[in-house]
């Protein structure tokens, strides 16, 4: 069994508490299981909730300092992308090799003091 993944993450950059718009990046992950015996007919991919206690909002820290945010299968911030509980949703496809992007939103007007904020998020794949 052979499965191949790699991925890019989502920085964010620097956040501007001031902006009245969101903070927006895209993250890929690769993923290829063609050499996969039996080949499989679907491929799901789930994310976990990194941080936070649930998947609505996902949480960057700086120690105790938090600051909202959330990956999404879409550009427009619609669905989740989580493990399919609590209102998240899997990534599904029947494609064996394929390039997906992880769209990554954080909110607008977030009280938040200066640092650098992480998270770190697993992604699972399942066939």
């Amino acid at each position: 069994m052979l499965v191949l993944l790699s991925q890019h993450s989502v920085n964010f950059y620097t956040y501007n508490v001031f902006s009245n718009f969101p903070n927006s990046s895209t993250g890929i992950i690769n993923y290829n299981c063609s050499a996969v015996s039996p080949v499989p007919t679907s491929i799901s991919i789930d994310l976990t909730q990194g941080n936070a206690a649930t998947y609505h909002p996902r949480q960057l820290s700086n120690g105790y300092d938090v600051l909202n945010y959330n990956l999404y299968l879409d550009a427009a911030g619609q669905s989740i992308w989580g493990n399919g509980t609590t209102g998240s949703q899997h990534y599904i496809s029947s494609a064996l090799s394929k390039t997906i992007y992880i769209y990554g939103i954080i909110p607008a007007r977030q009280n938040a003091k200066i640092g650098t904020y992480t998270d770190a998020i697993t992604a699972t794949i399942n066939f």
